[in-house]
């Protein structure tokens, strides 16, 4: 094993620790060198298919670790502010699953530790690092469509049985913050922030919000965004301007191509992903990393305030409350 490979933590090892972790092995200067889960045996099992070098039952183990350089934090969302701030605190780098937190209030706190210790911070927002999304934004502001008048983007599923996490308010759960995340990003990268939103929601009886419908308003501009627990949404994006659209294809967020419309006349780009697509937000924590820097320019400490505060703003439209919200 090379000396100069970035050592990596995974703390929480459900679904998306296993596809981040298939990515990890296809960065070249990455090595995934510990694993922590409640259980270590899930953790044990976890460990040896992807093969890492330590495995650990616990939490604290493995950021206290002195070999583990960054860790990636991909529990659920109740525990992000948490666990980011001890990793930051043991002076380790860290990645954390989006959304960056609850509220504005714990994304803070969260920040507040990343400078006070000198450590590189950033929420995994990987539809950011996306080949294809990064070209659909050059195009936007290189003026190919003119001004924006108009996003439409959805993110809806029908939830299997045995994800109980997801309509669980004491683990954050609900459609907003687990994937109307995505088309809230989607129109604050295009537009940025609103001038009002408004927002409607159905909800479980725990209080989770399991459908959200979001009117975003801007000065000449207005983003129909939705989110869905409970139904199978189209899952692409639509972005109109006065000299044509853009139209993301399904899955968006996570898209190998798009389609430019110019007096209707379509002109296509295919750009793959390496793997899943994890694997360019790795490297760009490995580039902020070895610049010493603790944020990224590309998704920036501002950019993460900016996204949770529109969250927060549409919660309290559509009456969404979590526990922690009365901390």
């Amino acid at each position: 094993m090379s000396e100069n490979k970035i050592k990596w933590g995974i703390i929480g090892l459900g679904n998306i620790a296993e596809q981040f972790a298939r990515d990890l092995a296809l960065v070249e200067n990455a090595q995934l060198y510990a694993v922590a889960s409640r259980s270590l045996e899930k953790a044990t099992e976890f460990g040896t298919t992807f093969s890492a070098v330590k495995s650990y039952g616990d939490y604290d183990s493995l950021i206290n670790d002195d070999q583990v350089d960054i860790i990636y934090i991909a529990t659920p969302h109740d525990s992000h502010a948490s666990l980011s701030i001890q990793a930051l605190n043991a002076k380790k780098h860290v990645l954390c699953e989006k959304p960056i937190a609850i509220n504005f209030v714990q994304a803070s706190e969260m920040i507040a530790a990343a400078r006070k210790n000198n450590r590189f911070f950033m929420e995994a927002f990987w539809t950011r690092f996306n080949p294809t999304f990064t070209a659909v934004l050059s195009k936007i502001r290189a003026g190919e469509l003119g001004k924006i008048q108009y996003i439409n983007a959805d993110f809806g599923f029908i939830m299997n049985n045995g994800q109980n996490r997801l309509e669980d308010v004491n683990l954050g759960g609900g459609s907003l913050l687990d994937m109307g995340v995505y088309p809230l990003f989607l129109s604050y990268m295009i537009l940025g922030k609103p001038e009002n939103t408004a927002a409607s929601s159905l909800f479980y009886e725990g209080g989770a919000d399991k459908q959200t419908t979001m009117l975003l308003n801007y000065p000449t501009a207005q983003a129909v965004l939705h989110s869905s627990f409970i139904a199978r949404t189209n899952m692409h994006a639509t972005i109109s301007g006065e000299k044509g659209r853009i139209v993301i294809d399904p899955l968006w967020h996570e898209a190998q191509s798009f389609s430019l419309f110019q007096d209707e006349v379509e002109t296509k780009f295919d750009l793959p992903t390496k793997g899943k697509g994890f694997t360019y937000e790795i490297e760009e924590c490995h580039k902020c990393i070895a610049a010493n820097k603790i944020e990224s320019e590309m998704w920036s400490h501002q950019n993460s305030l900016d996204l949770i505060t529109i969250a927060d703003h549409v919660r309290k439209e559509a009456g969404i409350i979590y526990p922690v919200d009365n901390i």
